[in-house]
């Protein structure tokens, strides 16, 4: 049980991590594309930014995965296995929420 719950914690900081990670790259993106002032025509087929979309779409399944799977973990009411979910998931949020560009979540999938 133990180990359970600090793989559910280690999850639930994961989530977080990921959250910042994938809103940081695209606004670096974004970024990067306006710095080179592509035209919209030129910047859907460009290798990098069919290579970034698709590196997002890859991020955004394993996203919606894992809060999946933390709102089912949730959901037995284990109270040791809530704690751990709530615990991860405040340590990520101290970890990367600095990070965040934004406090708007537009990543948020299961809150």
């Amino acid at each position: 049980m133990a180990l359970s719950c600090v793989g559910i914690f280690f999850l639930a900081w994961l989530y977080e991590g990921l959250k910042v990670f994938r809103e940081r790259w695209f606004y670096n993106s974004i970024q990067y594309d306006r710095s080179r002032k592509i035209s919209k025509i030129t910047e859907s087929f460009s290798g990098r930014c069919f290579g970034d979309h698709i590196l997002q779409t890859i991020l955004h399944v394993i996203q919606i995965v894992l809060s999946y799977f933390l709102m089912l973990i949730f959901m037995t009411y284990n109270g040791y296995l809530c704690i751990a979910v709530a615990a991860g998931s405040g340590f990520g949020y101290l970890t990367f929420g600095w990070l965040r560009r934004t406090f708007q979540d537009t990543t948020e999938h299961c809150h």
